[in-house]
């Protein structure tokens, strides 16, 4: 976003799912803050409840809708509560998200293995295809999927959390070009190691995660890790025109040069660069470095 100018998402509705806590909550308030209507999902009825109470706090409309993100009519009622209410959907963030099982997969318990891959990949998947009619008639829309650690790189012990992830980037890649024609982008963020409650079940874990996943989990817990308004700002660029018709990209909030890019869609979508590939100076750098 280019300096001293002023995001808006006035007039704008979104649904924020896993606004509950977290990440998600901080979107909403963001959405919030910026003009937006703010239709916060959650499981649990009070987290979306006080989510809903401090985005109207802020002066925004908001709707707070208990739902399971796996439950395709769950999410229906979501999308038809929010027509019902705002008139339309605009911006859909896909933040809901669970770590999973820890530990090898030969180990891990196969129904909570398959619930895992329901709210991570099948969720963002009913959630898209449930406000895409709505976005296809309007002829515009902004989707943002929540990727996460394991996406480009292997993530021993985590394999159901990793592979969902890495799930969600090619549909995000796959969706975009899909509906590009419709006005519609579609891209997903890499938030970085924010402190959540993931964490905490890492730490918990022990032995299971791994010796590495401990140490970086132990470290993140000292230093305080990624501070979430990055995430947050970022999905509040790929939500308003400053990120114009940027799509199909997976896009790491604290490594990559995001701030820059407003008007920078075009030359952007062009090249294979920010995708699941993950051509990009952040990961080219060190091996050029390791060649020469």
């Amino acid at each position: 976003m280019s300096p001293g100018r002023l995001v808006s998402l006035s007039q704008k509705v979104a649904i924020v799912t896993g606004a509950g806590r977290g990440i998600g909550r901080a979107i909403a308030l963001a959405f919030a803050g910026e003009g937006a209507s703010v239709v916060a999902v959650s499981r649990t009825l009070s987290e979306v409840e006080e989510t809903m109470t401090q985005v109207q706090t802020l002066g925004a409309q908001a709707l707070a809708v208990q739902a399971d993100v796996s439950n395709r009519d769950d999410v229906a009622g979501v999308v038809d509560q929010t027509v019902q209410a705002f008139g339309t959907v605009d911006i859909l963030v896909n933040n809901a998200g669970v770590q999973g099982p820890i530990g090898p997969l030969v180990e891990n318990d196969a129904d909570a293995w398959m619930q895992t891959v329901m709210i991570n990949l099948v969720g963002p998947f009913l959630c898209c295809q449930a406000v895409l009619p709505v976005m296809i008639r309007q002829r515009r829309g902004k989707i943002i999927n929540l990727s996460g650690g394991g996406a480009t790189g292997p993530r021993p012990n985590f394999s159901a959390y990793a592979a969902s992830k890495a799930a969600v980037v090619r549909l995000t890649e796959t969706l975009a070009e899909e509906v590009k024609s419709y006005n519609i982008q579609v891209n997903a963020i890499a938030p970085g190691v924010v402190n959540t409650r993931m964490l905490d079940q890492v730490l918990a874990a022990g032995s299971a995660a791994g010796e590495r996943a401990l140490v970086e989990a132990q470290r993140q817990r000292e230093t305080g890790g990624t501070p979430p308004e990055l995430a947050v700002s970022l999905v509040v660029f790929l939500a308003s025109e400053f990120s114009g018709k940027l799509t199909g990209k997976l896009i790491a909030a604290p490594y990559d040069p995001w701030r820059e890019w407003a008007g920078k869609a075009d030359e952007l979508n062009a090249t294979p660069l920010y995708t699941l590939r993950r051509l990009d100076p952040f990961i080219i750098k060190p091996l050029i470095k390791d060649l020469v």
